[in-house]
């Protein structure tokens, strides 16, 4: 049993960026789905299909490189973990990077960017951060 899931799927994705790899398989929920269409979206992931394998389901994520063949998606943070959760209010969403990442945010709306939460005026908590 996995005892947080999320952190899984970005050091799955952060070593599979580091030996460049095109796919990578990964365990697949509700949550992690819904991070996966945000980095599509945004443009850090080419893709991603979900697999039903018996009574779990897999995810098929393509990912994305330049024209140099450098990944798009530079890192990945875990910001609210199992041991400390990490919440912001609606005026505390900060930038990332200057404005080059994003933040991943689960609010009582669902997961969006922190972008998309401070237009929405609603907080939430942290799940990670992209750049």
């Amino acid at each position: 049993m996995m005892s947080d899931p999320i952190s899984d799927f970005l050091s799955r994705i952060r070593n599979a960026l580091m030996i460049r790899r095109e796919k990578v398989e990964l365990k697949s929920s509700k949550m992690l789905e819904r991070i996966a269409d945000i980095l599509e979206k945004q443009g850090y992931v080419e893709g991603y299909t979900v697999e039903k394998v018996g009574p779990s389901s897999m995810m098929q994520m393509r990912l994305k490189y330049d024209e140099k063949g450098l990944p798009v998606i530079e890192g990945l943070r875990r910001i609210s973990k199992p041991g400390l959760r990490v919440y912001t209010d609606a005026k505390s969403h900060t930038q990332i990077r200057g404005g080059m990442g994003i933040s991943i945010v689960s609010t009582s709306r669902g997961m969006m960017t922190g972008t998309e939460a401070k237009q929405e005026r609603i907080g939430g908590e942290v799940i990670c951060h992209v750049w």
